[in-house]
Formats: structure tokens, sequence, C-alpha cells
């Protein structure tokens, strides 16, 4: 197997390059640095600033802002200048897609630049011009590759591929390194998170092979919002954070972007934690497929396992519960043939060992299906649904378990708890109070409490809401987990941005008003995206796209198909509906 990790069953962080953006250094073994992006019109200096401060007081390392143009590229050094006049010093980094000359002028105005590959049009030397500006003014430079946006002559070898996103990273790497331009971070994202992970575990093993120690940018893309944005971002990112890759993440949610940052601190938090777990026995790393996805063969009991999918634990009768085998790494001999397993761990490092548990099963030729099961004490019901997807996902992503039982016992006591993490407005609101002064200067400089009072934007909830954690909710849980890592679908699935400068229509509302239509079709992936600069190519992996065409104006698509263009948006939900029935997608929904 070509490594790309150090260890399987050891954590510990790759080693990268330090990479300065402003005063926050990337990589060379600094702690994981937590990034988000405005959602505000880059024009517009006050909201933007405001913004960024929000984003920076809730934890924000580092901010992106979009430039899609020549205008807004040069307005970036207006919020920068508005920004040091606050005493805020978070780091800025310039999105830049179709206009290579936006490039060039946020280059100036900047601390990071990040460019797509696939859609950086370098006639007239733009890239090198670029370099050359970058190194000039001490601009950091992100290669972000994104899966529905590869170039035509990569897509002509490769076609729509982790291989194809592999080489497309390569290929501007390699340009960097013939111009010995150093300070470049690199990224390769997905909404569909199997090939997420497949790409960067392919990268990571590129860059080994050939000596390369570029830091890493992690990010599920168009994750969408709720439990499954936060469920999908955990279980991709988490299995790369749980082998050591990644340096710097993204929680890409429909939400007020200041709500990703908690989110991406408990993952952040929670890997960091990991140096020094109990040892895991060594495994036979041969029967491992990191690079494409093949499920476990089983054999079936009792209608567990073999071709089915996954089954979650409630739904087992409660006399086969009593029959099951409980099993953990150093158990593999004793699992006795025809037994479904319950798969357990007290590890630090449970993943790792659970994954080690499978590949000893393989090893010693056993078919039992088997249920993974991972136990946790949270109050929180973020903090669990962030923990039991970045434990467990990666397994189902690398085609182990043949089902999926996570449970939590509540502590005793009252109120949230530091362990357990808190969700929502609560934990940006207790990053704003508590850590005022000293974590808020860390993330850029930005500190007092005036920062706490303004990090509560729209659509953020109220502290206090409804966070309990039940069988029900548990069960949602594990579903949408299995459904993140497409082992078992149960449900429909919205690709959705999380919104930023380009974005032509209210997208909160819009992905809500569409989920209260179509959340009944299930398997039916559906894309919500607030303009076209990006969103075709970012919903590749859909089967029906909303997309924002003009100011008022609506896209439809079906798969990477445009098939009406310049809908009013008032009639633009029913018109999606007419799209999915004509497509033969609809079922009604049940009665209540």
């Amino acid at each position: 197997m070509r490594k790309y990790c150090d260890s399987l069953t050891a954590y510990a962080r790759a080693a990268t390059r330090p990479v300065a953006v402003g005063s926050v250094v990337i990589g060379g073994g600094n702690p994981v640095r937590i990034q988000s992006m405005t959602n505000t019109d880059t024009n517009d200096t006050e909201a933007s600033a405001a913004q960024v401060r929000r984003i920076a007081g809730a934890g924000g390392e580092i901010v992106r802002l979009t430039a899609q143009g020549r205008r807004e590229a040069a307005n970036l050094a207006a919020i920068r200048a508005r920004l040091r006049e606050e005493g805020c010093s978070v780091p800025l980094v310039a999105d830049i897609h179709f206009v290579p000359e936006a490039a060039l002028v946020a280059a100036e105005n900047v601390e990071k630049v990040r460019i797509n590959p696939g859609n950086f049009n370098d006639r007239g030397g733009q890239f090198d011009r670029l370099v050359a500006l970058c190194r000039e003014h001490g601009t950091a430079l992100r290669i972000g590759v994104n899966h529905g946006s590869l170039s035509a002559a990569v897509m002509e070898r490769y076609g729509d591929t982790p291989e194809g996103m592999v080489a497309s990273a390569v290929e501007y790497l390699a340009l960097c390194r013939e111009r010995g331009f150093d300070p470049v971070v690199v990224s390769l994202k997905s909404s569909n998170v199997r090939v997420m992970v497949q790409a960067y575990r392919l990268l990571a093993a590129e860059m080994r092979e050939r000596g390369w120690d570029y830091p890493l940018h992690l990010g599920v893309t168009e994750a969408g919002d709720d439990m499954e944005g936060r469920i999908k971002s955990a279980v991709g990112i988490g299995a790369l954070l749980a082998d050591g890759l990644g340096d710097t993440i993204r929680v890409s949610l429909t939400e007020a972007p200041e709500r990703e940052i908690p989110v991406a601190r408990q993952l952040a938090d929670y890997f960091a934690a990991r140096e020094g777990h109990a040892p895991i026995p060594a495994v036979d790393e041969s029967f491992y497929s990191p690079y494409e996805y093949r499920r476990r063969r089983s054999e079936p009991v009792e209608g567990v396992g073999g071709d089915r999918p996954p089954v979650i634990w409630s739904e087992l009768p409660e006399a086969l519960r009593g029959k099951v085998f409980y099993a953990d790494i150093h158990s593999v001999g004793e699992v006795p043939d025809g037994r479904i397993v319950v798969l357990t761990t007290a590890n630090g490092n449970g993943v790792a060992e659970q994954r080690a548990f499978f590949l000893r099963m393989e090893q010693a030729g056993k078919r039992n299906p088997v249920i993974v099961k991972r136990s946790y004490r949270e109050r929180s019901l973020e903090a669990l649904q962030v923990k039991a997807a970045a434990d467990t996902g990666m397994l189902f992503l690398d085609g182990y378990g043949d089902g999926l039982w996570i449970e939590n016992e509540t502590p005793a006591g009252d109120g949230p708890s530091a362990a357990g993490g808190l969700s929502g407005a609560a934990a940006i609101s207790a990053a704003g109070e508590a850590r005022v002064g000293d974590a808020m200067s860390a993330a850029g400089g930005c500190s007092g409490k005036e920062q706490a009072a303004q990090m509560a934007g729209p659509g953020t909830p109220v502290p206090g809401a409804d966070d309990t954690i039940t069988p029900e909710r548990i069960d949602a849980l594990s579903l949408a987990i299995l459904q993140a890592a497409r082992v078992r679908i149960s449900k429909a699935e919205y690709i959705a941005c999380p919104s930023c400068g380009r974005t032509l229509y209210d997208l909160q509302e819009t992905l809500a008003a569409i989920k209260a239509r179509t959340a009944h079709l299930v398997g039916v992936k559906i894309g919500v995206m607030g303009c076209i600069v990006n969103g075709p190519g970012e919903m590749a992996d859909a089967d029906f796209g909303y997309v924002g065409g003009a100011p008022g104006k609506i896209n439809l698509y079906k798969n990477k198909i445009c098939v009406e263009k310049n809908i009013p948006q008032e009639e633009s939900i029913e018109r999606l509906v007419a799209l999915i029935k004509k497509e033969g997608r609809w079922t009604d929904a049940p009665s209540a």
C-alpha cells in the first residue's frame, strides 16, 4: 500500500512546512487553524468588516472573502484598513475564481490568495505575475482544487475523480516549486465525503513520495446546514485528522459563518487530545484499501451483514441483542463463527483501534458481521454529533461495519460542561465572554467584550434552545453518519453552499423552503447554490440543482446540465418540484 500517513495505529500529526498567513502560521507543528468565510458583499466595507470581527470574535483565526472581480479585490484593502483601525489583525484570504486579474490586485491587499486551478486562466503568464506579487508582498497562496470544477485537460485524462483532483493540485504545486515559491497551502474539496477523503489521502501519498511537505487545508464543501452539515463535515474532516492529516480546517455550513467556528474548534481540539494514546497492536496494512471504497465481505447473521445496508442498534430485535458477541482489539481470536460482533473500544484513539480490529479480522479470515459501538458522556447534542461522526465515519467510508451503535450517558448535573462542549450560539457566547482578551488575540487580535456582543449574527439561535439528547436523536444521528459515508441512504440529501459575497438570494431561507417541500424524497440529492460562478461545479454530485443565475432569477439543473434558465425566484421552488416530477423522482409525502 502507498503510505499516506506514518502509522495506522499510532496517532501523530504529519510533518509539514510552516506557512505564515499574516500573524498566523499554518503547519510546522502549529495547532490546527480554524477558518471561515464571509457572506457579505465584498464591496460593502462596513458589513464585511463587521462580519470578519464576528468570525474572529468566535475564535476564527483566518477569514476568507470572495473577490470575484477587480473591484471586489481592490476593496479588500479598505476592509483590511477598517479592521486594523479597530485593532483586529485577523489575516484575510481572497477567494478567486475566473478573473486572474482579481488575484493580482488581491495579492497586494490580503495575507493569502486562494485560486482554483480548474478556473484559473493562465493566458499571458498570469500565474507568474501572481507568484511575483505574492513574493513581493509576503502573501501566501492556496491551491484550492474543487471536485466539480477540474480543467478540461484534467477531465479528459482522469475524469471527475480523486486522481484528477490530485493531478490538478500537483500541476500547480510543481509550478510553484519551479519558481522557488514556498508559502503554499493546498486543498482538495468535494461535497461527496468519500471522494474528498480519498483525494486527500492520494495527495498525501503523492507528496510523501515526492518529498513535498505542503500544509493541507481540510473541508467538506457545500455541507449544508443543521445536523447534516455538521455530520458530513465531521465525517470527512475527522477521517483525515484521525490519521494526522490537516493543518487548517473550515466547516462549511449554510448558516451564519460565525456558527462554523465552534464546530471546527470541537474537531480540532478533539484530535489534538489524541497524542499519547494507549498503544494499539500493529496490523498487517496490506488488507487496507484507503484510496477506493471496498466493503468488507461478511456472512449475514439474522439479517445483519452480507450485502445488506448497515443497521442501527435500535433496529435489532430485543431477542437478537442478547445474542451478540462483544469484542475489542484483544479478542479477535475469540470471536465465534456465526455470531454478530459488537466492536467496542476504550482507547483514546478509538477509531484507529477499531480499524485495526477489522484488519486483524481480515487477516484471520473471519467473516462475522460487525456492529461498531461508541459510548459517550455528552451534555450537548452538537458535541455528540461531531464526536460520534468523527469517530465512526471513517470506518464506514472504508467499507468497515455492518451496523452502528451510539450510546450516550448524560453526566449528572445541570448545564453544559466544558468536556461536553457547547452548541450553537451558546458556544459562541461562551467563547466571547470567557476567552476575550487571551484566546481572541490568538484569533487575530480582535479583543474586548464588544466582540462577544457582535457575534450573534442573523440566523444565530437563541442560547438555551433545545439541545436534549434523546434516543430518537441518536437514531437520527446514526442514520446521518451512514448517509454521509454513502453506505445507507435514508433521506434526501442537500448539497448547499454556505453563501458568500457572490450569492444572489437568501440561501438560508431558500434552503429551508426547499427542504420543506422535498425532505421526504429518500435518495434524491439536491444542490442549492448561490451563484453560477461556483455552483454548477460544486454540486456536481447532485441529481437536481437550484442555482442563482442573476438577481431574482434561478437556473435549474438535472445533474450537471442546465435545463431551465432565468426562472423568476418566486416561481422557482415549484418549478424545481415540477422538474423532479418530470424526471420520475417524485413521491408524495406520507400523510400526517
